[in-house]
């Protein structure tokens, strides 16, 4: 017979106080009972060799045993930088609207310059795009392809005066 079906066997609702008290110390007496000792894992390290006299010492071999994973130090270094960058645009549209609130007439055509100079570079960098990818060639040639050339040369005269003509 089992530990458990044991102590479900001796309980029953008509147990004598004497026999539950003496059922209740068996099970604590169980709960408590002393067991081997856990080996307990080392949270520190003492190096005990001692260091040379003079010179390098020998290298001591540590493991690696990081905390965070290398991917989210990558993540955190990313968001460090993202959020710096961000910072510094909220800086500067704080420093252009702030210039806006206290613009002169010279100052509103400068500015105008100023955006009508981007919007000329961003058309100008789109036509560029555009025109560099227009100018692939989709055509395909099936079959052999002959060029015949034919080049005459005059010359006439006194004072020499040359005539070439391509015939194709």
């Amino acid at each position: 017979m089992t530990e458990h079906e044991q102590s479900t066997a001796a309980w029953s609702p008509r147990m004598s106080d004497a026999a539950a008290n003496a059922e209740a110390r068996r099970i604590i007496d169980n709960v408590y009972r002393p067991t081997a000792p856990v080996r307990q894992i080392p949270t520190y390290f003492k190096d005990d060799t001692p260091a040379p006299p003079f010179g390098d010492a020998e290298p001591v071999h540590q493991d690696d045993r990081r905390i965070v994973p290398a991917w989210a130090a990558g993540v955190a270094v990313a968001s460090l930088g993202i959020g710096a960058g961000t910072t510094g645009i909220g800086c500067g549209a704080w420093l252009v609207l702030k210039g806006f609130a206290s613009m002169s007439v010279t100052g509103v055509i400068a500015m105008g310059a100023l955006f009508t100079g981007l919007a000329f570079a961003a058309l100008s960098i789109g036509a560029a795009i555009s025109r560099a990818t227009r100018s692939v060639s989709k055509a395909v040639y099936n079959g052999p392809v002959t060029k015949n050339t034919h080049v005459t040369t005059h010359t006439k005269g006194a004072f020499a005066r040359s005539h070439t003509h391509l015939h194709n």
